[in-house]
């Protein structure tokens, strides 16, 4: 069983910074994709930032630019930097592990940009 959680969420001022960080246990970190979703009171849960096993990246386009999805296998960690926040990016963050056919979520990470 996977087990995903993130840290880094907070309140920040707009055009301020953030970094994510999501720690997977169990072993198959390093062949599975990573993702960052969040979901904003009233709206549905969306990609934000994707990273896979041989590290490909790929963005939402609201957020091109700004933040930058990694990951660190050895650590079995993947990160989202977030720079140029702006209120609009204001939500729950999660962290998703896909591998084959199978989705592990954590708990959520709350950032709120003020502006």
């Amino acid at each position: 069983q996977v087990q995903l959680v993130e840290s880094g969420g907070g309140l920040v001022q707009a055009g301020g910074s953030l970094r994510l960080s999501c720690a997977a246990s169990g072993s198959v970190f390093s062949i599975a994709d990573m993702g960052w979703y969040r979901q904003a009171p009233g709206n549905q849960r969306e990609l934000v930032a994707a990273i896979s096993s041989d590290g490909i990246t790929n963005y939402a386009d609201s957020v091109k630019g700004r933040f930058t999805i990694s990951r660190d296998n050895a650590k079995n960690t993947v990160y989202l930097q977030m720079n140029s926040l702006e209120p609009e990016d204001t939500a729950v963050y999660y962290c998703n592990l896909h591998l084959w056919r199978y989705d592990y979520w954590g708990q959520g990470t709350q950032v709120t940009v003020s502006s």
